[in-house]
């Protein structure tokens, strides 16, 4: 790989590049390397700032097949009396040389492979008749996670809901038009404000907020449905009651680390809950190590973002100049 010329991107060229990029299929490949062995993933690093300013994660990541290495630096500042500020930065490295070869701004870098990862473990573990998809959420992460879903099943209802969704219809309207579009799905993506009403007979629901504390009740669900999860990195953040583990089939992205990550995971430890009981991650269901889910139950698969992911769209984004 050439590694005499450093590339230092900005988050505009970085979408520029992704738009040519098959993310969903880059995810896949990392995944099943990762099940097979062949590449690394260290547990992510959390570090604090004095007086409870916010924190930032490390994400790192070696895809030995292709000699790199690499890590994404996510920052979560807290500003008193506004919205948090997130940032994040991705670095891609050369394991021949030790020499850097990329440092991209990772904001849509992240929102892709994030909602990739997602749709792959939809692909994976949704039943294939499932019919009504739902997506609790309408921010940038929530519409990729759309975008990303609506290929996979033969969709009959499609409704996006989020607590905010009424004042913002007007403007997602023209997106979902775009999006349905896209998907060959006509009129089939609804706007809907009323929790209640969206998930009423939803097979697979995607949570995809910022929110530190559920925002779904599982009882309002009629029947067993594939829920999935990426909370946010707010301390202990989870989507879901840590308590309805136990009567869940749980997935994850990966199981050697996301247990000492996700929210609800921890916890859910505090109150019995054993990550041994999570039925497998993405890179076992690839290589056919784990069981597919039999819906006598909720599924879970939940999502915490693996420095593996960054590393692996870095090397695409570089590859793309």
């Amino acid at each position: 790989m050439d590694t005499s010329t450093f590339v230092n991107l900005d988050a505009a060229q970085v979408q520029a590049r992704l738009g040519s990029l098959d993310v969903l299929a880059a995810m896949r490949s990392m995944f099943t390397d990762l099940g097979r062995g062949k590449a690394s993933q260290p547990p992510q690093a959390l570090a604090l700032f004095p007086d409870d300013a916010g924190d930032f994660i490390t994400y790192s990541g070696v895809l030995a097949g292709e000699k790199v290495f690499g890590l994404k630096v996510s920052p979560y500042l807290v500003k008193a009396g506004g919205a948090p500020v997130i940032t994040a930065y991705t670095l891609l490295l050369s394991m021949e040389s030790g020499k850097p070869l990329m440092l991209c701004d990772s904001k849509a870098l992240t929102k892709e492979r994030t909602a990739a990862t997602t749709a792959l473990a939809v692909d994976l573990l949704a039943l294939k008749g499932a019919g009504t998809l739902v997506v609790l959420g309408s921010g940038p992460i929530a519409l990729a996670h759309l975008k990303y879903a609506l290929p996979l099943r033969n969709w009959q209802s499609v409704r996006i809901t989020s607590p905010n969704i009424a004042a913002k219809a007007e403007a997602l309207k023209p997106v979902l038009a775009g999006l349905a579009g896209m998907a060959g799905m006509d009129g089939r993506i609804e706007i809907v404000p009323d929790l209640k009403q969206a998930v009423k007979g939803a097979m697979v629901v995607l949570l995809c907020t910022s929110s530190g504390k559920p925002v779904m009740d599982l009882d309002l669900l009629s029947g067993p449905a594939l829920v999935t999860s990426i909370s946010t990195n707010a301390p202990m953040a989870h989507e879901i009651d840590p308590g309805a583990l136990k009567s869940m089939d749980v997935y994850c992205d990966y199981r050697v680390t996301t247990p000492d990550t996700a929210g609800e995971m921890l916890v859910a430890r505090k109150g019995g809950w054993d990550p041994s009981a999570i039925k497998g991650d993405l890179g076992e269901l690839l290589n056919g190590k784990a069981a597919l889910p039999d819906y006598s139950r909720h599924v879970f698969f939940r999502s915490v973002g693996l420095g593996l992911e960054d590393v692996q769209l870095a090397l695409m984004i570089h590859r793309a100049g």
